[in-house]
């Protein structure tokens, strides 16, 4: 009998043991996972998940077909930028698609010239006035949907924005200290959250400004795409306008626009950026 009774309190404690090891090794529910995901923007990310910057830069660059655009290896297209009643750029604009090299050929005959080494001005004897200004803007604007995620840039998602009366998504691209020309420049971009193109951003110009950014952050101005074509179903704006802008205010007086015609891809010829016979540099002031 002592025996039996034994043997029956090992059955039940096997039984328990059993009963405990299968309780314990129940999967995770679907809600204890969940409490685990970090949620943007205050649980952080993760490996494989998306920061608000990125989606903002994934979302812009696949709206503006990034890839084709950067497959075509070169562009051209002409240029008639006005400001205030009057013609400060009348030109034929040529460029690689990343950008790192640039020809402008101006209508009385100037030609300026970027290797990826310097700016070259032809012929030496012709102004230099705003060369290397107009070398490098409106070549930035003009490829802005696909600079945001250059090297020595940073994107910041900041709240939503109104323009002519809509809602955009914007954020504000700064630059690392020796990166470009003009780092202390930014620019709040904002997009069409429909589609989202880049529709305008406000911006500053450092250029020429030294050490002094002060008047640059006091005259803060905007440029409003419009008239987007598909030149080969890649979205290009064939207008810009140019206004005054306040953080408070957005826009507000027009100072200018630019129309951009004739724009065709191009297969890449490296002669197009050779050094001219007759040239002057144009140097970083």
């Amino acid at each position: 009998m002592k025996n039996l009774s034994i043997l029956a309190l090992i059955v039940l404690l096997s039984s328990c043991n059993t009963s405990n090891k299968k309780t314990s090794e129940e999967p995770t529910t679907k809600e204890d996972t969940l409490n685990t995901i970090p949620v943007e923007p205050d649980g952080g990310i993760g490996d494989g998940a998306f920061s608000l910057e990125k989606q903002f830069l994934q979302n812009i660059e696949s709206a503006h077909k990034k890839p084709a655009f950067l497959d075509h290896k070169m562009i051209t297209f002409d240029a008639v930028i006005n400001f205030n009643g009057k013609t400060i750029l009348d030109a034929k604009i040529t460029m690689l698609t990343n950008s790192s090299k640039i020809r402008i050929d101006k209508k009385d005959g100037t030609k300026l010239i970027y290797n990826g080494d310097k700016v070259m001005l032809c012929p030496k004897e012709a102004s230099d006035k705003r060369a290397r200004f107009d070398m490098f803007t409106w070549s930035y604007f003009f490829a802005l949907p696909y600079k945001l995620s250059d090297p020595g840039t940073a994107l910041e998602v900041k709240q939503d924005r109104s323009l002519d009366g809509e809602n955009y998504a914007t954020a504000k691209l700064t630059f690392d200290k020796g990166t470009g020309d003009a780092p202390d420049d930014w620019y709040i971009v904002y997009v069409n959250p429909e589609n989202n193109v880049v529709t305008a951003a406000a911006y500053i110009v450092t250029y020429g400004s030294g050490d002094d950014i002060s008047k640059a952050e006091s005259d803060p101005h905007m440029i409003v795409y419009k008239d987007y074509a598909l030149i080969d179903n890649i979205p290009i704006s064939t207008q810009w306008d140019f206004y005054s802008w306040t953080d408070d205010k957005g826009k507000t007086e027009k100072l200018g626009e630019a129309m951009i015609s004739d724009v065709v891809f191009l297969e890449e010829n490296a002669t197009l950026f050779e050094e001219p016979d007759d040239y002057k540099e144009i140097t970083l002031k």
